[in-house]
């Protein structure tokens, strides 16, 4: 007859190689709900020029009376951030962009963009020191590209070709644009789709 001991010590391991098991198969569901789950990007609205196609060229004036052309080949990629001084989340996202215009200097000008009256302007730009921003005030602008919420971002190569764009929120959303355009796809969550149906498609690799 087995030894009382023994059988304890066997009992356990078997418990233990059960937990690890399980531990195991949590893991592996845990990392599918995280891709699940991963921050959404830019949301795009399905209006105005599509990721891939030529921007519409539009005239436009900058706050201090110089011309400017949106949408032309130009030195530098565009990053356009529709704005309006009566939106909270612009304002909240005014020092990510401020930010992502220094990193970027190298390869990238910021445009704010808006329209309305120009005194309320006036003390939105004050407020929020935005002097060192090319600043428009443009309805043709926001017509060109069907803008009807904000704030919203419209990322433009340096051959004046639609890259990247969407609905921004947070600081993950405004990043999402610069992912898609070094990732060449037109938006993070359509990166995040592939991946989830490739694993889907050879679930012996996930």
């Amino acid at each position: 007859m087995m030894d009382p001991l023994a059988l304890s010590v066997i009992a356990l391991w078997v418990v233990v190689v059960a937990l690890g098991i399980c531990v195991l198969a949590l893991s592996r569901q845990i990392g599918i709900l995280y891709e699940r789950v991963a921050p959404m990007g830019a949301l795009m609205m399905d209006h105005g020029p599509k990721v891939g196609e030529q921007a519409p060229p539009v005239e436009v004036t900058t706050w201090e009376g110089k011309g400017l052309t949106i949408g032309t080949a130009t030195a530098k990629s565009t990053l356009l951030f529709f704005v309006s001084p009566t939106c909270p989340v612009c304002k909240k996202l005014l020092p990510i962009i401020r930010s992502v215009q220094q990193r970027e200097n190298r390869w990238l000008n910021v445009v704010l963009a808006s329209d309305g009256d120009r005194p309320e302007h006036a003390t939105f730009r004050e407020k929020h020191q935005l002097g060192d921003f090319p600043y428009v005030l443009s309805q043709p602008l926001g017509m060109a590209y069907k803008i009807s919420k904000l704030p919203y971002c419209v990322l433009l190569d340096a051959n004046g070709f639609v890259r990247a764009k969407g609905l921004v929120n947070s600081r993950e959303q405004v990043e999402s644009l610069m992912t898609a355009y070094e990732s060449g796809i037109a938006s993070v969550q359509e990166h995040i789709d592939r991946q989830l149906l490739a694993a889907e498609a050879h679930p012996e690799k996930a």
